[in-house]
């Protein structure tokens, strides 16, 4: 084996496995720019070599693979006045997403624990996605006034019926059974198992798919809780606007109901409405890339709006837990911003 370690990213080979560990435990292995431009470095030095036939991408530390995206960095770059700054980190990323999605070899990644935001982006486009007993996946941008992102989108507009809509805005969390229910992932592997999975990896002689080697540590979970939940989730998130999902659930008899219009009523008004749009919008895309392309739209757009800033500095900078979202609430959301969010055009292209 040969190392090329870095502080918060650990390559390396395995026989015929060449491996990627994001290295930043305290952090849930939260991504910067460094990290990402090491892990494309590397996917990319692999492509050619003909002595690597499968990678795997895995996270270090028992809490999670990858909590997401480097927030704290982002609200800076937004507060300092560097947008610039925003744009390269967003670019960098999502030509990694697109990278894993578009990759000419089985890519394998380990979603194992805290698995959100920036870490979907990671884990939900490889050729073989393995959650486990202890998984959490989550798209919780809207919790601070943003909108699902890193191909995010993508994967939500090809769940079942309308747990896309759902997941979306409301930023609820996925067991590993959920996970593979929604299609976020396609094999449920015990976390006691994983070492061996990596082994067998290492020196399997097959130069194909791994899928049915995962097969031999693969079990089948309990059966989702979301089946029961579909009927009047799908009832609710197929209106047409936010305001009327809100209505619905007002309406509503599910014994979640309630608690989710709390929440709901909660988050970015603005934040909800470009989610429900950027959502329904990927449904009829062909592409993990033109899903990132709405995406970019939308983050660049949304530099440019209060509410991000606001819930980056009320969730995590000041705790206070109270953001004052600009409108204040969905009765106030006038005009549809999912419109101009969509048909922004940046500076910058992202490809």
């Amino acid at each position: 084996m040969t190392d090329v370690e870095a502080a918060t990213v650990l390559v390396r080979t395995e026989n015929s496995l060449g491996r990627i560990t994001l290295n930043r435990p305290r952090a849930i292995n939260a991504l910067d720019l460094d990290m990402i431009e090491r892990i494309t470095a590397a996917l990319k030095m692999w492509i050619d070599d003909i002595d690597i036939e499968t990678v795997l991408i895995d996270g270090e530390g028992e809490r999670g693979f990858c909590a997401g995206g480097d927030v704290r960095a982002l609200y800076e770059h937004i507060t300092a006045g560097h947008p610039g700054d925003i744009a390269e980190f967003f670019r960098a990323e999502y030509a990694m997403n697109a990278l894993i999605a578009e990759y000419p070899k089985p890519v394998v990644v380990f979603a194992d624990g805290i698995t959100m935001g920036g870490g979907i982006g990671l884990a939900g486009h490889a050729s073989v996605r393995i959650v486990t007993e202890r998984s959490k996946l989550a798209m919780p941008e809207t919790r601070i006034g943003f909108t699902p992102d890193v191909g995010g989108t993508w994967l939500l507009g090809r769940a079942p019926g309308r747990f896309g809509e759902y997941f979306g805005l409301t930023g609820q969390s996925m067991t590993g059974a959920d996970a593979v229910h929604l299609g976020f992932a396609d094999h449920y592997v015990p976390s006691e198992n994983l070492d061996g999975l990596r082994e067998a990896l290492a020196w399997r002689a097959d130069p194909g798919i791994p899928n049915e080697m995962v097969l031999l540590f693969d079990e089948t979970p309990e059966p989702s809780a979301l089946i029961g939940a579909r009927t009047w989730i799908d009832e609710v998130f197929s209106a047409p606007t936010v305001g009327e999902i809100v209505e619905r659930l007002r309406a509503s008899d599910a014994p979640d109901a309630a608690a989710t219009l709390a929440l709901l009523e909660e988050l970015a008004p603005t934040g909800l409405a470009v989610t429900l749009d950027a959502v329904r919008e990927a449904r009829e895309m062909h592409s993990v890339r033109e899903a990132l392309e709405g995406e970019y739209r939308r983050v660049m757009w949304f530099g440019l709006q209060p509410d991000m800033v606001e819930g980056i500095r009320a969730q995590l900078i000041d705790k206070d837990r109270n953001p004052k979202w600009q409108p204040a609430t969905i009765a106030d959301l006038g005009e549809d911003p999912g419109v101009g969010a969509r048909e922004f055009v940046p500076e910058v292209p992202l490809f």
